[in-house]
């Protein structure tokens, strides 16, 4: 058998604790798949007295994390660490710079600088592997990059967030507004204690800007990416999806849309997902990941999309992968060819829209929206209007359009802006098809 992949382990936490358990664990299993043993030779984390339940007596042990990238023992460094830069972005800068391969499951840190980062990979002529920063254990990023290779992308969508699909998910069983499931989340270990980057669509969008990246072979835009949370949604707005026959699900939607010049469509927002759809039988905190090729048809990727199991297995499939001598282009092509597509405007798009105003309890209101909606094109489907009396009079007006330009919704809110009727910015999530 070959020479062992020798390893260095950046971070130590819920993931890296994963990795040491999985590599003791199945370590014959995985030398006879990878056609060599994995060896970590060296660690580092913040707090070395930190008991994690794994015997790290037989590692080396580096106060400075950079250090791990100068080792002449190590061929690949894997970095746990996170954040888009700081430490972590200067150790892999300095890995691949170094001639070292490098594995992440830092979904930031390639959303940020992920093209900086394979362009270095390739120069030094090694690997770049990620497959860990996107949807925990589900090998989608694999999927992509080879499982589908020989297909055009025309679409890529899905739950990207397990933090928030268990929110609504739960909210949807049992009846209850957010804020008190999210409190039950953060109580259960399935949101942090600042839980702000999941439930403001930011760490779902920063998976679904390298998913594109792969799937439309262009250069990560992640600025141009449009995100909206799901802090907004009350138990009220779940009901009455669920009496249309939907669901709400924050979905992060990609697609290269060819009748707006080939531009990049991204975007990460709750919407209203049809019960007969595959994603509205997902909950809890799982994520999935649908892929639509022109010859394959539709892919559902489906699975743990956090966890120290899920995640650590990617981590070490990626390993297992580089031990193999797999140094392939990071994003499946090289960098130089990847596509500069500009962000499509969304007002180009058509879909239904389901629209909840917040209104004071006082005649002409529903006149007054529904003449802004007439006003602005837009034709109204179903409407109702529901009392809170417990809430100061205010009243529930919840509408779905026809389908229609998204340019035209967004007119009726300009008319309505700074409407005295309206006690809170309506809510728009549009009804996937």
């Amino acid at each position: 058998m070959a020479a062992p992949l020798r390893i260095a382990l950046a971070g130590l936490g819920t993931v890296g604790g994963g990795v040491i358990r999985l590599i003791e664990t199945n370590g014959s299993l995985i030398a006879r798949r990878a056609g060599r043993p994995l060896e970590i030779v060296a660690v580092c984390a913040r707090d070395r007295g930190k008991d994690r339940g794994v015997d790290l007596a037989r590692y080396q042990w580096e106060d400075d994390m950079t250090l791990l990238a100068e080792r002449d023992d190590v061929d690949v460094v894997v970095e746990l660490v996170g954040g888009a830069d700081g430490p972590a972005l200067a150790l892999a800068r300095r890995a691949l710079a170094g001639g070292k391969a490098l594995v992440t499951a830092n979904k930031a840190m390639i959303a940020h600088h992920g093209m900086e980062l394979a362009e270095a990979a390739e120069k030094a002529g090694v690997a770049l592997k990620f497959e860990a920063a996107v949807a925990g254990g589900i090998p989608v990023v694999k999927g992509l990059r080879e499982g589908a290779a020989a297909n055009a992308i025309e679409r890529i969508y899905g739950i990207l967030n397990g933090t928030c699909n268990y929110i609504l998910s739960t909210m949807e069983r049992s009846g209850r507004d957010f804020a008190e499931v999210l409190k039950e989340a953060q109580a259960l270990g399935y949101a942090e204690a600042d839980p702000s980057f999941d439930i403001e669509g930011v760490d779902a969008a920063h998976k679904l800007a390298i998913l594109a990246a792969i799937a439309f072979g262009s250069r990560i835009d992640f600025a141009a990416l449009k995100i909206a949370g799901i802090g907004r949604i009350r138990a009220a707005d779940i009901a009455q999806a669920a009496a249309l026959g939907y669901v709400i699900r924050l979905i992060g939607l990609a697609d290269h849309d060819a009748d707006d010049a080939g531009r990049l469509f991204q975007r990460v927002q709750p919407c209203l997902v049809p019960l007969a759809h595959p994603l509205a039988a997902v909950d809890g905190p799982t994520n999935a990941v649908v892929a639509e090729g022109n010859f394959a048809g539709r892919l559902l990727f489906q699975g743990a999309g956090a966890g120290d199991g899920p995640t650590a297995s990617a981590v070490v499939a990626d390993l297992i992968d580089i031990a193999r001598g797999d140094t392939g282009a990071p994003f499946s092509v090289p960098v130089a060819q990847l596509d500069a597509l500009a962000p499509a405007d969304p007002g180009h798009r058509r879909n239904r829209a389901y629209l909840r105003f917040t209104v004071t309890d006082r005649a002409g209101v529903l006149a007054e929206i529904t003449a802004a909606m007439r006003d602005a094109g837009v034709s109204i489907e179903s409407l109702i209007q529901q009392g809170r009396p417990e809430e100061g009079g205010e009243v529930l007006v919840a509408m779905v359009t026809h389908e229609g330009p998204e340019s035209r919704v967004a007119h009726a809110l300009e008319l309505l802006e700074g409407s005295p009727s309206l006690t809170e910015v309506p809510l728009v999530m549009p009804l996937l098809a």
